[in-house]
């Protein structure tokens, strides 16, 4: 039977989302190295900036998925693309530490609503089956976000001055709004959307639950505390490669901001491979008989392996060695997150998705913070070009063991992966 395909219209907005949200997150620290220059900034007090886009992304995490599921998907993921777009605009508008902290502030508290919207609407819109390749195409439009900022933000700098680049960058947005708000309505009640394809999309078996679950009845949950704790470790990886990585790339091998294109596209279209290869590799284990739970560990346990190489990016001589390096890791966590994303509709009912997702971003946000601490406490001691690279060695090794520590970690909280069920909180 012919079941139409409008429901992959939905994901090319899910991927463009999350393209635009990268850009305007990856902004400010393609911008560093000449930001620093501009501002007579330290690598400790140009860290002290982005640390407050994880306080607020923190905050705004705790809350938004809860917001959400009141909301409903279509109003929520609309206000939080306008209020980061506007966030990404008022740095333009900013010349000292505060301000440019504000303005962090505000882009992280708005942010915090891609992920949550984004995976709730997977969870609407698709079957199971097909949840990771879902999860893993619109995660890839992070990446391309990552492609596009190093070509476009450079030459808005050098063609109209920084501000140009953060206003040009933030307005991007509302284009997309557009589309989402004339495109996005529920599959239950879609009018362009033919009846085999919604009874398609609805096809997974009832949930035994439909109820909505209180906060603290999640915190007591198993399942929950492995996406808790699977979050607090890799997110913490991947932001401090957003923020971290221009300067390290600046400070060992001489990069400026004219010749970040290539090396970053790299890095982010190996991202893009790993991201959708992630996701595919699961649903294809699926497809051949595996179990749920053996067929996400599995996929995560690829990509925690291709992970470990970039503990040696300081160390290598030579620029493109670390690229490759830096690129396996960057392609690794997006395999590793469109699997960890694609768990939590798994074990989680729908109505619950958005809270799930939400309290675990706000562990990957405390995670970045922790380890943007200690990077900037690690900076504060070194005064000299052989103390950076220790830094950075120090940093990349623990970037290369957080995901092998953190599947461990999943697996032992909840080693079958058993969807939620009423009984369990009744308890």
């Amino acid at each position: 039977m012919k079941i139409g395909n409008y429901r992959w219209r939905i994901v090319v907005l899910l991927f463009f989302a999350s393209t635009i949200n990268y850009i305007d997150r990856m902004v400010f620290g393609i911008m560093a190295p000449e930001l620093q220059k501009i501002f007579h900034w330290t690598n400790a007090e140009y860290t002290s900036i982005v640390f407050w886009f994880e306080v607020a992304y923190a905050l705004g995490l705790t809350g938004f998925g809860r917001f959400l599921d009141w909301i409903g998907t279509r109003r929520g993921f609309g206000l939080a693309l306008t209020g980061w777009s506007v966030a990404a605009m008022l740095h333009a508008f900013m010349s000292t530490i505060a301000g440019f902290s504000v303005a962090r502030f505000l882009l992280g508290i708005s942010e915090a609503g891609v992920f949550p919207s984004a995976v709730k609407t997977a969870a609407e819109w698709f079957p199971r089956r097909e949840r990771a390749l879902v999860t893993g195409i619109f995660n890839a439009g992070s990446n391309v976000g990552a492609v596009i900022a190093p070509l476009l933000v450079p030459w808005l700098f050098l063609t109209f001055g920084w501000q140009w680049a953060f206003i040009v960058t933030g307005g991007i947005g509302f284009v997309w709004l557009v589309f989402w708000l004339w495109l996005y309505h529920p599959p239950g009640t879609h009018p362009r959307l033919s009846e085999e394809e919604r009874a398609y999309i609805l096809s997974d078996p009832p949930e035994t639950m439909q109820e909505r679950i209180p906060w603290f009845a999640l915190l007591r949950l198993r399942q929950t505390w492995s996406f808790i704790v699977a979050k607090f470790l890799t997110d913490a990886v991947w932001r401090w490669y957003l923020y971290l990585l221009p300067l390290f790339f600046s400070q060992n091998f001489k990069l400026d901001i004219k010749n970040f294109g290539l090396p970053f596209i790299t890095i982010y279209l190996m991202a893009d491979v790993g991201s959708i290869g992630g996701g595919w590799l699961s649903s294809w284990l699926l497809g051949r008989g595996w179990s749920v739970n053996a067929a996400r560990k599995v996929a995560m346990l690829v990509c925690a392996l291709f992970v470990l190489p970039v503990m040696f990016s300081a160390v290598v001589p030579n620029m493109w060695v670390a690229v490759i390096f830096v690129g396996l890791a960057t392609s690794a966590h997006q395999g590793f997150s469109s699997n960890l994303f694609t768990t939590v509709s798994d074990m989680f009912p729908k109505e619950a998705v958005g809270s799930v997702v939400g309290i675990g971003g706000t562990a990957g946000a405390l995670g970045a913070m922790l380890l943007l601490s200690i990077t900037a406490g690690l900076f504060a001691n070194s005064t000299s070009t052989a103390g950076n690279t220790a830094v950075y060695t120090t940093l990349f090794v623990i970037a290369g063991l957080a995901y092998l520590v953190s599947l461990l970690a999943m697996h032992l909280l909840s080693p079958k992966m058993r969807p939620v069920v009423p009984e369990d909180i009744k308890r």
